[in-house]
């Protein structure tokens, strides 16, 4: 399908506005917003942080690129936002078409096999497995979170991966909170866990779950959060910061005696945030950094090892 290009130019107080506009009404296939003045010595740094507010809605002079299906859609949309009386500062720059590329080949290009240790590798399915690659996660990027290529991912499977020989026995449930694509229940029935819940808020990782661990040979059952109930050895939550906070007496309340808590999502300087949200239930410590990213873990003791519950 050959796509028409509208590209706009727009003030940063317009960008948020324009955007939406573009594919909630005017029927955008795409909507991307870049600085006017990149590789200038005008261009402005924008950074942000996961689960923190965008520091700006966009540069100064924002350059908005929105592809439609047809030249008069494109025309149409940029004939209707010029006809606004909000829209006082915004200009088109141009209408032309989308270069025809291989989209499919582009995609998987940036998509390679990840390793997670030495002998357990994430490889999309377009891909053969390396030839040190012992275990084996088959996952294509999707509509959910998930794909072995972020810090937060790789740290959990690599805690999962080089805990299963020795823990796996223990590992007779595990409850996957936040699955996204269902990697982390995957690669932990992988390395020996078993009666896995997986569970997301969103009904589209629900679906992306069931479909990832049956191409894996994976059993489990894949839910809305309500499905979690009772204790597991493992509970793993990949999730951001402020919500693991919020889901902190939660989360510990699924953990058994003797039991292991993993989480990601955390940026380092979160650290003390969480394990004072935590306190009350579990003692969490940094058991792994990638990228300023941390994987925070803790163990519920046994009454037996230690006459009291921790």
């Amino acid at each position: 399908m050959a796509l028409t290009e509208l590209v706009l130019r727009a003030p940063a107080h317009l960008v948020e506005d324009v955007s939406t506009a573009l594919m909630d009404e005017l029927d955008a296939v795409s909507v991307s917003v870049e600085d006017a003045d990149a590789d200038t010595e005008a261009e402005q740094a924008l950074f942000g942080e996961p689960g923190m507010p965008a520091p700006a809605e966009g540069w100064n002079r924002s350059c908005l690129k929105a592809a439609f299906e047809s030249e008069a859609a494109a025309t149409e949309a940029a004939t209707l936002l010029l006809a606004q009386d909000w829209s006082a500062g915004l200009s088109i720059e141009a209408i032309q078409p989308v270069p025809e590329e291989d989209w499919v080949r582009l995609t998987q290009s940036q998509f390679e096999p990840v390793p997670i240790t030495p002998t357990f590798w994430v490889v999309p399915t377009w891909h053969e497995p390396p030839a040190q690659a012992l275990q084996v996660i088959r996952l294509d990027p999707g509509m959910a979170f998930g794909t072995g290529t972020h810090p937060t991912t790789r740290m959990c499977l690599r805690w999962i991966a080089t805990r299963g020989p020795t823990l796996q026995r223990s590992w007779v449930r595990m409850l996957d909170y936040g699955c996204g694509s269902g990697i982390l229940a995957i690669g932990a029935g992988l390395c020996g866990a078993r009666e896995i819940d997986a569970v997301d808020i969103d009904p589209a990782a629900v679906q992306a779950t069931q479909d990832n661990a049956m191409a894996n040979g994976v059993a489990l059952r894949a839910a809305l959060p309500d499905a979690a109930t009772g204790v597991y050895p493992l509970v793993v939550a990949n999730i951001l910061a402020t919500p693991l906070k919020l889901l902190a007496p939660l989360l510990c309340g699924h953990v058994e005696s003797g039991g292991h808590l993993v989480l990601a999502g955390i940026l380092a300087r979160q650290a003390e945030e969480l394990k004072l949200a935590y306190a009350p239930w579990l003692a969490l410590e940094v058991s792994d950094e990638e990228d300023g990213w941390i994987l925070m873990t803790a163990q519920r003791h046994s009454a037996s090892a230690t006459g009291r519950m921790a």
